[in-house]
């Protein structure tokens, strides 16, 4: 590991950038020319996509070779298609029994959608139609834009509200082709969602991510009623980093006063969630106990943090979701599929059991046989089907809270 060098910050001496200069390796060179050069004056700006890409760099090649094995080893044994098949088919019974206890049995007893041929990033532009407002700033950085998903007819009374975190390895935070699914099939159902950018590394290091989601949740709180939203539920998601980010965001933050991650929001800002959807989501920042969570970690000190764990241990608890679980977390749903080998599955099984364990809020876990990272982009199979589960969950969330409004106000 060599994290990189940041200029202004606490603890990088010239003995600390003697010790870089020593270890570091070409992408950390390459990482730190990028930053560098990114705060040029004319050109920076030109210069920036080259961090972004040695970052994506940095992590396919971690990657990239145990995805490659994985993929040939579902095609080539002989077998495997049919056992995608049978996986493929348990989907809407393995949602089912995830939401048992969770949604009442009248709302389950549904007509399912049934599994389509073609990936649903191949129906992107027909999700699109629900996109009410592109590029809505809801902070004073570039990149923190969103876009307003809603029924075409805005609602005439307040609708609940979605924002969906994208993921991209806190490297590439953009809304393009992200989540469409589960945003079109909510926006159809009357929700208003909200689909954000966010500033990403090498160039906006660690907790940045984190500060533009709370900012997005804050701005909903604030705004979100100009197109029909109700100020007065807001839930999150996210899939991958952005899981990440959404399961962060829902657990800290929501106690009066608590201003965790809220340094550049006004006093008052309330970024508080009603429900938290996790999808293939990262849980943990802290456990090296295997190669792959040893070579993550790695990942967040060079790329994303620039700063190491054994320097900075309580940043990296802090940054790690499965650390923050408390008693008055909102209800969560977690979901992932079994055969993920960016982010084994063990991450969320462990994540889903800490909540369920510590939580007086309703805990939803889903895992999908045979389902990958990324399966919402890729599967038809599985992406209506999930869709239908997480709005049957939040759905349920949000009638939970209006009977105990109702009660509080009786």
């Amino acid at each position: 590991m060599t994290a990189a060098p940041q200029t202004g910050e606490t603890g990088w001496n010239l003995s600390g950038r003697l010790r870089w200069l020593k270890r570091a390796r070409p992408a950390d060179y390459l990482l730190a020319f990028s930053v560098a050069s990114a705060s040029l004056p004319v050109v920076g700006k030109r210069l920036e996509p080259l961090g972004g890409m040695t970052a994506m760099g940095v992590w396919g090649t971690r990657h990239m070779p145990e995805f490659l094995s994985s993929a040939a080893k579902s095609w080539l044994t002989p077998g495997a298609a049919g056992v995608r098949k049978r996986d493929r088919e348990q989907t809407r019974a393995v949602s089912e029994a995830a939401l048992s206890g969770v949604v009442t049995a009248a709302d389950l007893a549904i007509e399912w959608p049934q599994p389509e041929q073609a990936p649903p990033v191949w129906k992107a532009w027909q999700h699109r139609r629900h996109i009410h407002r592109s590029g809505v700033r809801y902070g004073s950085d570039p990149a923190q834009v969103l876009d307003v998903w809603a029924p075409r007819k805005l609602p005439t009374t307040p609708a609940p509200v979605l924002i969906y975190v994208p993921g991209g390895a806190w490297v590439h935070g953009s809304r393009t082709l992200q989540g469409y699914a589960l945003l079109s099939h909510l926006a159809e159902r009357g929700w208003v969602c909200l689909s954000i950018d966010y500033r990403v590394a090498p160039h906006n290091r660690w907790p940045r991510h984190i500060i533009d989601v709370k900012t997005a949740i804050a701005w909903a709180h604030a705004n979100v009623d100009k197109f029909g939203g109700d100020r007065n539920f807001v839930a999150v998601a996210g899939s991958s980093a952005g899981g990440h980010l959404a399961a962060l965001a829902g657990l800290t933050g929501s106690a009066a006063g608590d201003r965790e991650f809220a340094d550049e929001l006004p006093a008052g800002a309330d970024t508080s969630v009603d429900a938290v959807v996790g999808i293939y989501g990262r849980y943990d920042w802290q456990d090296r106990s295997t190669p792959e969570r040893a070579a993550f970690v790695d990942f967040l000190e060079r790329v994303v943090v620039g700063r190491s764990i054994r320097r900075n241990r309580d940043l990296y608890r802090k940054a790690s979701p499965i650390a923050r679980v408390h008693p008055e977390a909102p209800p969560f749903l977690v979901v992932h599929g079994s055969a993920d080998t960016v982010i084994p599955v063990a991450q969320a099984r462990v994540f889903a059991d800490r909540l369920r364990a510590v939580s007086r809020s309703k805990v939803g876990y889903l895992e999908l046989p045979g389902a990958g990272h990324g399966f919402d982009l890729t599967d038809g199979a599985r992406a209506g089907a999930v869709s239908t589960a997480i709005g049957l969950f939040l759905n349920q969330i949000r009638r939970d809270r209006a009977t105990i409004g109702s009660k509080q106000v009786i």
